[in-house]
C-alpha cells in the first residue's frame, strides 16, 4: 500500500493500474460501490487499484471557506480507500498548474505517462481541465485510441435515493447520526490526537480532552452526546463541544470532550469521537457560573442518553433527530434529496 504526492513521485513500478478518480470524501457506500466495482478489473487484470484524489479539493480550491465542510480528514481518508481495496492512493496538489491543464494534457500526463492506466472507472459526468472540455465523451475517445478501457461508475441508493456526500452532511447537520450511519456504511467519527490547551475545563470541575480540528468549515457544529474511543479500543460515554467555544473565545475549531467517570491522561494520544445525539447548539454565556450550570444540564441529558451504552451494549446509541427539538421518527429520506451530482 503506498500514498504518491504529486505525479513526480510516480515510479515506473506504478505504471500499469486500474484507477478511479474523484474527491471521495466519506468513502461513503456509493463511493465502496465504486471501489468494488474497480477491484472487480483490477482482479481481471491482474493490475493494482490505483485512486486519484486532490489536495485540496477542487472546489475547496476555487470556493474557500464557501466549500462544503469536509466529512473526512485526507488522513482517515487515505485509510477507509486502503481499508475498501486502494492498493495506491496518488494525492495530486490541485493548484494552478493544475487547473490549467486541458483536459487532454490531463489524460496525457497523469492516466497515460503517469499512471499507465489499463481501466478507468469515473463518474459519466466527471469533467475536468481548465477549459471544462474534458468530459467522459473525450475519455472514452482517448481510451480507443492509446487501448485503455474506460467505464462509468454504478449508481448506488438507498430506499430510491443516491448515495451522496451532500446527503451524509445533511444528515449529520440535521442531527440524524442512524441514517448518516447507514449511508456512509459506519458510524460517523472525528479522530485526532489530544493537545494541551488552556485547561479551563478544570477550573470549573469538568475536565476535557482537547482534540484540534483543521481551520476548515466545520460538519457539525454544537454539543454533542459522545462516545470516545482510545488507541486500546477502550470506549467511554461523554459529552462534547464541537465549534469555538465562545464563552472562552478561540481562533480556531476544537473539539472538546469531557468522559463520564474517567481519571486519567490523555495527553497525546489519538482519540476517535462518535457523535451520538445533538444536544444544542454553541452558545456564548455571560460568565463562568452560567456555563458550568449549563454543561451540568448537558451532562445530565447525555447520560440518560448514552445510558444503554453504559451497561455495556457494544452498539453505538445514534440518534436519529436532534434530543429535545424532534422525535426519533425522524424520516431520513426527507433531508438530503438535493445531493450534489458532483461531490464524490
Amino acid at each position: 500500500m503506498r500514498v504518491i504526492r504529486g505525479l513526480h513521485n510516480l515510479t515506473s513500478a506504478d505504471r500499469g493500474c486500474v484507477a478511479t478518480i474523484g474527491n471521495f470524501d466519506g468513502v461513503h457506500r456509493g463511493h465502496q460501490a465504486i471501489l468494488q466495482q474497480c477491484r472487480e478489473h483490477a482482479a481481471r487484470l491482474q493490475a493494482p487499484l490505483t485512486v486519484v484524489v486532490f489536495e485540496p479539493q477542487p472546489r475547496e480550491f476555487f470556493a474557500g471557506e464557501q466549500a462544503p465542510p469536509r466529512l473526512t480528514r485526507l488522513r482517515e481518508k487515505v485509510r477507509l480507500l486502503m481499508k475498501h481495496g486502494a492498493e495506491r492512493v496518488v494525492c495530486l496538489p490541485f493548484n494552478d498548474a493544475l487547473r490549467s491543464l486541458t483536459g487532454r494534457e490531463f489524460i496525457d500526463q497523469v492516466l497515460i505517462e503517469g499512471l499507465g492506466v489499463k481501466h478507468l472507472v469515473v463518474g459519466d459526468d466527471f469533467r475536468f481541465g481548465c477549459d471544462r472540455r474534458g468530459d467522459f465523451t473525450l475519455l472514452e475517445a482517448v481510451g480507443r485510441e492509446m487501448g485503455f478501457g474506460v467505464e462509468h461508475t454504478r449508481t448506488f441508493t438507498i430506499d430510491g435515493e443516491r448515495v451522496s456526500s451532500t446527503r451524509v452532511r445533511t444528515m449529520l447537520a440535521s442531527g440524524n447520526f442512524r441514517a448518516a450511519a447507514t449511508l456512509l456504511g459506519r458510524a460517523y467519527s472525528l479522530s485526532a490526537r489530544v493537545v494541551r490547551d488552556q485547561q479551563l475545563g478544570r477550573t470549573i470541575g469538568v475536565p476535557t480532552a482537547n482534540l484540534p480540528l483543521l481551520p476548515q468549515p466545520l460538519t457539525l457544529r454544537g454539543v454533542f452526546a459522545v462516545v470516545a474511543e482510545r488507541e486500546d479500543g477502550t470506549r467511554y460515554p461523554g459529552v462534547a463541544n464541537v465549534g469555538f467555544r465562545p464563552t472562552v473565545g478561540s481562533e480556531r475549531p476544537t473539539l472538546e470532550v469531557h468522559l463520564f467517570d474517567f481519571a486519567g491522561d490523555l495527553y497525546g494520544e489519538r482519540c476517535t469521537v462518535y457523535p451520538c445525539a445533538r444536544l444544542r447548539g454553541e452558545t456564548k454565556f455571560d460568565d463562568f457560573d452560567a456555563l458550568k450550570d449549563q454543561i451540568k444540564r448537558d451532562q445530565a441529558r447525555a447520560r440518560r442518553f448514552l445510558a444503554d451504552f453504559a451497561r455495556g451494549d457494544d452498539m453505538l446509541p445514534l440518534a436519529s433527530a436532534p434530543l429535545g427539538r424532534e422525535t426519533s421518527s425522524f424520516d431520513s429520506t426527507s433531508a438530503g434529496n438535493a445531493a450534489d451530482a458532483n461531490d464524490g
